[in-house]
């Protein structure tokens, strides 16, 4: 399970907190002197908070949409509701990641995505779209690592792959299924590209 369809997902993960936390370390600010507020009380708060990351030719390279993003002072952490992040590539397709919401801990340290969670890479040339779906998901972009504990779906084609718990290591391209692992796979027709565990050799 070491192809390039399972890691492309886990890989867009990591890229999309990195871009995260740079836009979060350019849009939350320090606050002044004297202000005090308690753990629980935001101190920055943006309803239909948009940001887009542009490519060196103009074009786009992130985009990250969210109902609302609110900052905590007190740990520095940030929570945004309904996230959609778009990782825009010309030579392949866009490939995004949305939530119900994500909490991104002090400095982009890691990040939670909550409910709903959804990778999607659209299709392609000869290559067919391929999602991930689950409820949870941590990442922790200084160890490349990304990880579950919750059921993760993996949809190629009319292809799918089920699991319980899932790590990914982009360091050493490791990726850990930790149980109930079942599939069900179609046979990709001659000349078209399919996933990994679809080709015969």
């Amino acid at each position: 399970m070491t192809g390039r369809w399972i890691a492309l997902v886990p890989i867009l993960l990591l890229a999309a907190l990195a871009a995260l936390t740079w836009w979060l370390d350019r849009t939350v600010q320090p606050l002044g002197p004297g202000h005090t507020n308690s753990a629980d009380a935001p101190d920055f708060k943006v309803e239909r908070f948009e940001a887009v990351r542009m490519n060196t030719d103009g074009t786009k390279h992130y985009e990250l949409i969210a109902k609302s993003m609110v900052h905590y002072g007190d740990d520095n952490r940030a929570k945004l509701d309904e996230p959609q992040l778009f990782r825009y590539d010309p030579e392949s397709a866009t490939m995004s990641i949305r939530a119900n919401q994500a909490f991104v801990a002090s400095n982009g340290e890691s990040a939670d995505f909550i409910g709903d969670v959804h990778v999607q890479r659209a299709p392609y040339g000869q290559n067919r779209e391929m999602s991930l779906l689950t409820s949870f998901l941590h990442v922790i972009p200084d160890q490349d690592l990304v990880e579950t504990d919750r059921e993760v779906t993996f949809i190629s084609g009319n292809s799918t792959l089920n699991a319980v718990g899932l790590e990914f290591n982009n360091r050493t391209h490791e990726l850990k299924l930790r149980s109930n692992v079942r599939g069900q796979f179609e046979t990709p027709p001659r000349g078209r590209s399919g996933a990994p565990w679809e080709r015969r050799h």
